[in-house]
């Protein structure tokens, strides 16, 4: 491999990716939604009376688990700055629909930029040039082969598993429950973490009844549930 002098590793840093997420699309008035799916298992329309009608029936089918209901609101985010370790985790949930960047057929340094994650282990660490140097050296392998005639497809082997992924995943909001349980707890991995993070406080916001139960703590940038008293 050849050499890299100290200024290149630092201009290097440029190819370190931060994460963004957009949210794209909801369900409008989502929590109204549910209220009326709710009420019309027990057609008790006659109590529907926003807003203190929706908290109320929302978080008594929360706390008797009949979540259901819940399935007929959802949501769609688009995240940036996201590794393939991150995606691979995340398309593990199975009633989530994902639409993902294909190494396949996008061309790095072509169609977009090469970049990876660093993660804060490395970042902190005597490894940190070295790191940046292999993804780069890697990048580079696979530029020369592409332009050789190598297929993308075959080309895209050698990239690291920090190389970043473009992903959109639309789930209801009961899979958004279950993917924030799981995934913003604070033994989840912590890229995946950091990303479902920033999706939940935008839940959270977007429809504050649904997500109540889940309390962040700052300063691990994790989130649990917790469970409502009975009533």
């Amino acid at each position: 491999m050849e050499s890299i002098t100290p200024s290149q590793v630092k201009d290097m840093s440029e190819i370190v990716a931060r994460p963004s997420v957009e949210l794209m699309a909801i369900t409008p008035n989502a929590e109204q939604v549910i209220e009326l799916a709710c009420r019309t298992c027990y057609l008790s329309f006659h109590r529907y009376n926003p807003p203190a009608s929706t908290e109320e029936l929302i978080k008594k089918v929360i706390r008797k688990k009949h979540h259901s209901v819940l399935e007929h609101a959802l949501a769609t985010f688009r995240i940036k700055g996201g590794s393939r370790v991150f995606t691979h985790e995340l398309v593990r949930h199975r009633l989530m629909s994902p639409s993902q960047e294909s190494q396949r057929y996008v061309e790095y340094g072509k169609v977009r930029n090469f970049d990876v994650v660093l993660p804060p282990t490395i970042e902190q660490s005597e490894f940190k040039s070295r790191y940046l140097e292999m993804a780069a050296s890697c990048e580079r392998l696979y530029s020369e082969m592409v332009k050789a005639g190598v297929p993308k497809e075959d080309a895209r082997y050698i990239l690291p598993n920090g190389t970043t992924s473009e992903i959109v995943i639309s789930a209801n909001f009961r899979e958004y429950r279950h993917i924030f349980a799981v995934r913003c707890h604070p033994r989840a991995h912590w890229e995946i973490r950091q990303i479902c993070m920033i999706m939940l406080e935008i839940m959270k916001k977007e429809a504050p009844i649904v997500f109540d139960d889940f309390t962040i703590d700052k300063e691990t940038n994790s989130a649990m549930l917790i469970d409502y008293p009975e009533s």
